[in-house]
């Protein structure tokens, strides 16, 4: 390599990572305070994954007492990340249906562009029960070709369970999962009702089986654009599902190479006792590194 192509190299790599410093990521996420260690866990595989990136973490909730959050704000801290926290006022969802079954909460991703800075113009949300194992800028840079969202479906195998959502809910198009959400703010203030949204909850109360997720797919799925689930939303249960869907391609290898997001979907979850899916040993991985960096 020559003086002047070393240059060029050396010119794009300090413009790349002056873009990540101007553009940082910015990830949103909700829980109560019960979650707030998986929250701990999932930035430390965020950092881990990579660490030349700066981000603001934007954590809605209903009211986790300070002293509760000061853990994540000194993690977020020292990894040179924002810590945001938005106790959300209970009075924006007067009339609104809630219930057991229809906490608040479970608004709340839809609702982001209201309660969130109108600086804001795009956000990532992340349920907390994920792990990030390599780089979330491709996704965070992603052309949302003017929709409201970006999100994968989980269709595995077969189309059956793709179907029977699509009957349920009257839809013809993927039924997304709403873990990993890419949102345009911007559209989200002007195109998202937060009264159309709780009108159509209270007429589809009896379809509704996932609420926040069935209501993006029944009211914002056609603005939404499909993404790989296989790299952005790896549903940790099915790595015999990926392999088989892709050939055999879809490997461990593959998997530790390629997939940005894995999440831990469903009830058994990697930190309770007897989990059994291969990646609970990952997961044990990244507890032990939080406890040795928080």
């Amino acid at each position: 390599m020559n003086e002047i192509e070393q240059s060029n190299v050396t010119t794009d790599a300090v413009h790349r990572t002056q873009n990540r410093q101007t553009d940082r990521i910015q990830i949103l996420t909700t829980l109560n305070e019960t979650y707030l260690p998986r929250l701990q866990v999932l930035l430390t595989s965020i950092r881990a994954s990579q660490p030349e990136e700066t981000a603001d973490i934007w954590l809605m909730h209903s009211g986790i007492p300070q002293e509760d959050l000061e853990p994540v704000a000194r993690q977020c801290g020292g990894m040179g990340y924002g810590f945001h926290p938005l106790m959300i006022d209970g009075a924006a969802f007067d009339g609104a249906p809630v219930s057991r079954q229809y906490p608040r909460e479970m608004y709340y991703r839809l609702l982001a562009p209201f309660f969130l800075p109108e600086h804001l113009h795009r956000i990532l949300y992340l349920d907390p029960d994920i792990l990030v194992i390599n780089p979330l800028r491709p996704l965070w840079e992603t052309d949302m070709q003017g929709n409201l969202f970006a999100a994968a479906a989980h269709t595995g195998k077969t189309e059956l369970a793709n179907n029977i959502n699509q009957l349920r809910l009257g839809t013809d198009h993927a039924y997304f999962n709403s873990g990993v959400l890419l949102m345009d703010l911007d559209r989200g203030r002007d195109e998202i009702s937060p009264e159309d949204i709780f009108t159509y909850t209270r007429e589809h109360a009896k379809e509704l089986l996932l609420p926040d997720q069935d209501i993006l797919n029944a009211m914002y799925g056609r603005r939404t654009l499909e993404i790989d689930d296989s790299i952005w939303n790896y549903d940790a249960r099915n790595y015999n599902t990926y392999l088989l869907r892709s050939g055999g391609i879809c490997d461990m290898d593959w998997v530790m190479g390629n997939t940005a997001v894995l999440h831990f979907c469903g009830k058994s979850k990697p930190w309770q006792k007897g989990y059994i899916h291969r990646f609970g040993i990952l997961y044990k991985h990244y507890e032990q590194l939080t406890r040795k960096w928080a």
